[in-house]
């Protein structure tokens, strides 16, 4: 059975990031990414939240297809709405695979210090940055981080992994998390 492992949290918490190590050291697991896939579609410079909307339903198939591969499937995605949140956990679980919700959390400050020390000489950096100051910079993001732990809080099937170190130890505890929740079977 394989798995959709989700890497929920703020922008600049080390989902991509953790997502990247991941697959590197698991064969065949496939790091959907949904920011660098909205790449793939023209105009996604200029309408970075629009050409969202364009790119979850490939990405949904792209995850379904893997998973009925035997693959597993990371997704560093924030999530915020429990209704998109349950489109990709219906994508697992409709199908017969698990689903892992990992939320990445950290003290206030943290996702934001990292997210404005990333470099904006990368291309999609820079239109996330310009996106996410664009509805409120940091305290957007300190608003996004707020409403993401008080989403993890409301449901039950969510891993809480601290991120507040530096991301070796955010990745070792991810790793942690996906071995621990496989012995426990099911995920679901």
């Amino acid at each position: 059975m394989a798995t959709l492992i989700h890497l929920n949290g703020a922008p600049g918490i080390g989902k991509s990031t953790v997502a990247q190590r991941y697959v590197a050291e698991h064969p065949g697991v496939l790091d959907c990414d949904v920011d660098r896939l909205r790449r793939l579609v023209g105009g996604w410079q200029d309408d970075f939240d629009g050409i969202g909307a364009i790119i979850r339903p490939v990405a949904l198939a792209m995850i379904r297809a893997h998973l009925d591969g035997g693959h597993d499937v990371v997704l560093p995605q924030m999530l915020v709405s429990e209704d998109q949140r349950a489109r990709f956990r219906a994508a697992a679980l409709d199908a017969g695979h698990d689903y892992l919700h990992i939320a990445l959390q950290a003290p206030v400050g943290v996702a934001e210090s990292r997210f404005y020390g990333r470099s904006e000489h990368d291309t999609l950096n820079a239109v996330i940055r310009r996106t996410v100051d664009g509805q409120g910079g940091s305290d957007a993001i300190g608003a996004l981080d707020r409403r993401l732990a008080g989403n993890a809080e409301a449901v039950d099937d969510v891993v809480h992994v601290d991120a507040s170190g530096d991301l070796e130890a955010t990745y070792r505890a991810v790793v942690g998390a996906v071995e621990a929740a496989r012995q426990q079977r099911p995920l679901r």
